[in-house]
């Protein structure tokens, strides 16, 4: 009985959260993609803090490499 409840619930968990990654529906109505105010491919998507936190990440991973060769 314990099993089934447990499987009963781990279903229901899975179900509701496949739910919560729906995307979001399309800014001009489901039309196409040039015919409302919408520019084609996104337009206005924020990529300054991505990547400076690739930039940051990078460095840091080249500098690491960069100790570890010069170590006899």
């Amino acid at each position: 009985m314990k099993s089934k409840l447990l499987f009963m619930v781990i279903l229901s968990v899975l179900f509701l959260s496949l739910s919560a990654i729906a995307q979001p529906a399309h800014p001009n109505g489901g039309s196409n993609p040039g015919a409302g105010n919408q520019p084609v491919g996104g337009g206005s998507a924020p990529l300054g803090g991505g990547v400076a936190l690739l930039l940051t990440l990078a460095s840091a991973y080249g500098a690491r490499k960069i100790t570890a060769f010069r170590r006899p």
